[in-house]
Order: structure tokens, then sequence, then C-alpha cells
């Protein structure tokens, strides 16, 4: 186990930040809505995700047991930054998108470390989640226009984003539910 959060801990953690941005996205709906639909070409956010994502790599890599690859370590080591700098150079393209699709990637796998090896049916909420980010990180690594496209397709009526932010905010608050009655 890399990461050591207890089930009750990540679902809380899970939940809250969703909790958080489905009501920021019901309260603020204008204001949510167009600073939304300029994330996907913002190069200011996309380097700050992105550096985000390279501490944690780096992190991972360096204290991460790996077995019979370990010599391959110090190259990995010095590949990270290399690789972060050669992106910032020549990926413009939705550099954010493809910073949050990285994010996702490493979030799913806490989170599916603090259900693993728990037997309480409940646990598939929080595992849903996990493999949910997943899908959608890949997505947006490798085709990055499509959240530009999610993004209209959830702004085009006010039902529809008042719709996802009670979801997520629903979504959010069954976690935290469960973190306390449950897990």
């Amino acid at each position: 186990m890399i990461y050591h959060f207890s089930l009750q801990m990540a679902a809380l953690v899970a939940g809250a930040i969703l909790c958080l941005f489905g009501a920021i996205g019901f309260a603020m709906e204008g204001s949510a809505r167009s600073m939304l639909a300029r994330f996907p070409r913002s190069r200011g956010a996309g380097i700050v995700l992105l550096a985000i994502g390279l501490v944690w790599s780096f992190w991972l890599v360096f204290t991460m047991e790996m077995g019979e690859f370990s010599a391959f370590r110090r190259p990995f080591l010095f590949a990270l930054p290399i690789g972060f700098l050669l992106t910032l150079r020549y990926v413009d393209e939705f550099l954010a998108v493809r910073a949050l699709g990285i994010l996702a990637l490493l979030v799913a796998e806490p989170l599916l470390d603090a259900a693993f090896f728990h037997y309480e049916s409940s646990r598939l909420v929080l595992t849903v989640l996990a493999y949910l980010l997943v899908v959608l990180g890949l997505i947006w690594v490798m085709v990055p226009y499509k959240l530009r496209d999610q993004i209209n397709w959830f702004s085009k009526t006010t039902a529809r984003w008042r719709g996802v932010s009670v979801f997520g905010f629903a979504y959010g608050a069954t976690l935290i539910a469960l973190a306390f009655l449950s897990y």
C-alpha cells in the first residue's frame, strides 16, 4: 500500500470535494459556467495542474516499492521533470484538460486503495467514482476536446447544469453519509 487512507477518510474527502463543486456550480451558476467554458484552453490552469501532477508522480516514483524495476528509479526521476518541460513546450492544445486527466488518474488510485479488502457492498459507491475517474482521465488525456464537448453539453441549458450540480452534490453527500454510517 502506497497510501494509508482509511475507507472513511477517502469517502469523506471525495464527498467533500464533490459537495463543494456541486454547491459552487449550483449557487454561482453564471460565473461557474463561464469559468468552466474557459478552462480547457487555460494555459495557467494547465501549468498549475501539470505541476501538481509532476510533484505527485515524482513523490510516487521516489517512495514506492518498485521491486525488480528499482534500477529504473533514477532514470524515471530524471525523465519526469524533462517530460514536464517538454510538455509545457510542445503541448499547447488543451494542456489544462490533459493535466486534469493526469490528476484524475492519480486520484483514482488512493480511492481504490482505500476500498481494497473491504467487503461492505457500500464501498462500491466510492469504487464506481474511482473507475469513473480512470475512464474520464484516459479520455481527457487522449482526446482532450471531449471535455470541451462535455462542458458545452452540460452548459447548454440551465436544467442540465443544475441537474449535474445537484447530482454531484448528492453523490458527495452520499459518500459523506456512508463514511459516518457504514465505513
